[in-house]
């Protein structure tokens, strides 16, 4: 899961969210938050991307589809599935 703290988490009104990297959608396009790849594993019907610079945590990981087309340095879009991020508070209970 990626853990996210700071204005990402306050505008949740959360200490902080986590997002599992099968609900976060990928572009090349245009998204909410931008980064730059920094590895693609590709392991057959999935590619785990592990996206940097994006000011919200050191590295953000994304499961997309196994033949999804960028390589290392890439800008990618990423956009959270709303209704598929946790909450916590400051304790680390989940909200």
């Amino acid at each position: 899961m990626n853990f996210m703290t700071g204005e990402e988490a306050s505008k949740r009104d959360a200490q902080t969210i986590g997002i599992r990297p099968e609900h976060i959608d990928v572009s090349t396009q245009s998204g909410v938050w931008k980064g730059r790849v920094g590895v693609s594993e590709h392991l057959g019907s999935d590619t785990f991307l592990h996206v940097l610079e994006t000011g919200l945590a050191d590295s953000i990981t994304v499961r997309v589809d196994g033949e999804f087309g960028v390589k290392h340095g890439d800008t990618v879009w990423l956009s959270p599935q709303e209704d598929k991020i946790h909450r916590f508070d400051e304790k680390g209970l989940r909200k």
